[in-house]
């Protein structure tokens, strides 16, 4: 419980530098990893929103598989739900669907996402990824709670995702164990076929294995 107060904390502060920082592009200073040497080539909005180049690929990846269903764990400031809304606005269909545990948070990237002109295409939930009901069948499933809970969150989403769906999982470098190694669990497990990109922190793109085409 106190690692979770811990981690609260962590993003109220960063939220607050967010707010400070006005939208302005940093250099990414996530420490080099093996996989990626100069993190400092990448880009960042804050250090908890995926960085400015996963952004542009989630846009990216959303235009080319033309998804119905999004759902998105960890919404943060929003600006990673919005990027994947703008990008199914450009499709012209489907919509996402985003849930942030914390109320200020949250109360934050509601407020974000209602001056914006893409509260149509979004869905967002102030409750647990480990509790929230979504209805139909998921094409993108982007994870990015708080890290300890990604293992769980996949495979309870796992059964919902189309088998020719993405499953995404941010901060999955090899600094960021937690969540590499979860992924690689589930790979092991004969869950996911994964791809490790070499992100600054991190991205897993994956397929569910069962009933693949």
């Amino acid at each position: 419980m106190g690692l979770f107060k811990k981690k609260i904390k962590q993003e109220h502060k960063v939220m607050l530098q967010a707010e400070r920082a006005g939208g302005t592009l940093l250099p990414e200073y996530h420490r080099p990893t093996p996989e990626c040497p100069h993190p400092e080539r990448w880009h960042m909005y804050d250090s908890m929103t995926a960085e400015a180049e996963v952004l542009e690929f989630l846009y990216t990846l959303v235009t080319t598989i033309k998804p119905t269903l999004v759902v998105e764990t960890g919404s943060f400031l929003g600006v990673s739900t919005l990027w994947i809304a703008k990008a199914l606005k450009a499709n012209g269909f489907g919509k996402i669907i985003s849930c942030e545990f914390d109320p200020l948070v949250f109360a934050k990237a509601k407020e974000k996402i209602a001056a914006s002109e893409l509260s149509e295409w979004i869905e967002l939930r102030n409750e647990s990824s480990l509790e929230m009901h979504i209805e139909g069948t998921i094409d993108l499933f982007f994870s990015d709670s708080d890290m300890p809970i990604r293992e769980a969150e996949v495979k309870r989403f796992l059964p919902q995702i189309r088998p020719t769906g993405v499953v995404l999982m941010h901060d999955a470098s090899s600094h960021l164990k937690v969540v590499r190694d979860a992924a690689l669990k589930m790979e092991s497990e004969g869950l996911l076929s994964c791809i490790l990109l070499p992100t600054p922190r991190g991205l897993v793109m994956a397929q569910k294995k069962e009933g693949r085409l």
